[in-house]
């Protein structure tokens, strides 16, 4: 085996000019059958031709958090146990109706003022766009710049479309212009085989009702599109193509002027874009470094332990169920809110998630060092792997030792970053030396009460959002910096997920709710 390639860079890695490999669904599987010699020699090749595979890779050069060791393991899984440091110990008893309607009987279930219930759903829907690790070993060290990414390393809805009309037909309609949807409950659902499994670009697109939701939302989205390019005459070869970019444009502005600002603040989002990005600088095609890629697990922290589905879908009552109940498992009709399932009430309610400006809003929990209950206990069907642990927490944490990450401290002294402190991990040794998602939420916490991320989390988030739009050489930032959305909206120029649910016609209004 080669020896690792050097840097002469003491904090930022020299990373590998990048090209994007996949072109469709699956794709990453023709590389990960490579051995790893021959992973090796061919990523060797591909450097000297200037290129390299969609794969994941490094900004900092740094030294790991902690040695991969047993004890290391056993300290990590001991932080992310069910009962455990952080767990949020919601009181489950009292059901999934009075935990979300009394956000106070849980303590650390508090109200964002500031952002809307689908605020953290959108963000998995992004993660899912841009970024699937399904090859490397949970907490085993494990080099990224061999590790593919099964998504292209963009903005460009490949979750949705497949590798296109052509590579993925089975997400298309006889036109091979507009998108599956199907029904069966009282309003749309993706379509599925007989076994209940959705036909979609990305299965991890169904795995609660929010984010299948949102996928069936961004299907219809496409095909009002193309309805109103058809009134407007585009001729039909160039129907797709249009329909795609106008869809993904929108969807790109609302990442950059209402997402991003919610999550790091307006004014750091306006500084990266006027004085460049400082530690996110790919010389070539862009890619997910891996301290992002555990980073933007900070959302995690954001989910409740129950939602409210919809108003008036569980025989004329609203539904409302835990993210994920153990006793849901094999039920037809399960009653949490896991995806996989069709049912009359397995449908998104919108208001409750989005600002309609009819009463019914539900507002997001901040964010701070744990995470919800049920979310110790996930349905194996949620893991890729489909194997424990089944702790979120515990998931995340070992993926650390999987990318050999610096510390949050050690990432905030590269940065040139205040550091905050983590006394409270003394009991498993990072104390001074603290995982980076820990980190990450301790920073929102303590400085960002919780309502947005602060310092190296902002920091980070923000360079790779804006430098992935940054170099998708078919972005609006890039084709045409000066675009303004075009489509119906609340306010001319500008474009935002209501706008956006409105004109799929899954918003109330259309549901006459």
């Amino acid at each position: 085996m080669r020896r690792e390639r050097e840097t002469t860079n003491n904090s930022l890695t020299s990373s590998f000019t990048r090209r994007a490999f996949i072109g469709g669904v699956g794709a990453g599987a023709a590389i990960v059958a490579l051995d790893l010699d021959a992973a090796i020699a061919a990523s060797a090749r591909a450097e000297a031709e200037g290129t390299l595979v969609n794969n994941f890779g490094r900004v900092f050069n740094l030294p790991a958090f902690a040695a991969a060791t047993a004890q290391t393991r056993a300290a990590l899984t001991e932080m992310g146990k069910l009962g455990g440091i952080m767990d949020a110990k919601d009181p489950l008893h009292e059901g999934p109706i009075r935990l979300i309607t009394n956000p106070e009987l849980s303590p650390n279930n508090r109200d964002n003022p500031f952002n809307t219930a689908g605020t953290t759903f959108f963000g998995q829907f992004l993660d899912h766009d841009m970024t699937f690790d399904n090859r490397s070993p949970l907490g085993v060290p494990t080099r990224p710049e061999l590790s593919p990414n099964e998504r292209t390393p963009v903005f460009d809805l490949d979750t949705v479309y497949g590798g296109g009309p052509t590579a993925s037909p089975q997400l298309y309609n006889a036109d091979r212009i507009t998108m599956r949807v199907e029904s069966g409950g009282l309003f749309e659902d993706l379509p599925r085989n007989a076994n209940g499994s959705a036909i979609i670009g990305d299965d991890r697109n169904d795995e609660n009702m929010m984010i299948s939701g949102l996928q069936a939302a961004f299907l219809l989205f496409h095909n009002r599109v193309v309805a109103l390019l058809r009134e407007q005459g585009t001729p039909p070869a160039q129907l797709f193509a249009t329909a795609r970019r106008t869809v993904t444009w929108h969807y790109q502005w609302i990442i950059l002027n209402e997402f991003l600002p919610q999550i790091i603040g307006r004014p750091l989002v306006d500084h990266i874009l006027a004085f460049g990005r400082q530690f996110y600088r790919p010389p070539g095609a862009p890619f997910i470094p891996v301290e992002f890629q555990i980073a933007y697990r900070f959302g995690h922290s954001m989910i409740r332990p129950s939602y409210r589905a919809n108003l008036a879908g569980d025989n004329g009552q609203p539904f409302f169920g835990f993210i994920f109940d153990p006793v849901a498992e094999g039920q037809a009709d399960p009653v949490d809110l896991r995806g996989g399932r069709r049912a009359p009430r397995r449908f998104i309610g919108w208001q409750t998630f989005f600002n309609f400006g009819d009463g019914e809003l539900r507002l997001n929990k901040r964010m701070d060092t744990t995470v919800s209950t049920p979310l110790f206990q996930l349905p194996l069907s949620t893991i890729p792997s489909n194997d424990p642990p089944i702790s979120l927490a515990t998931r995340n944490l070992l993926r650390h030792l999987t990318w050999s990450l610096p510390s949050g401290q050690r990432l905030a002294t590269a940065m040139g970053i205040p550091q905050v402190e983590t006394p409270e991990l003394a009991p498993y040794g990072f104390a001074t030396s603290a995982p980076l998602w820990y980190y990450v939420l301790k920073e929102g916490k303590d400085l960002g009460d919780g309502i947005q991320l602060v310092g190296v989390g902002a920091r980070l988030i923000g360079e790779v959002f804006i430098g992935l739009l940054q170099k998708d050489p078919n972005s609006y930032l890039t084709v045409q910096p000066t675009w303004r959305p075009t489509l119906p909206s609340r306010s001319a120029g500008t474009f935002g997920m209501v706008d956006l649910l409105r004109f799929a016609q899954v918003d109330p209004a259309s549901r006459g709710q």
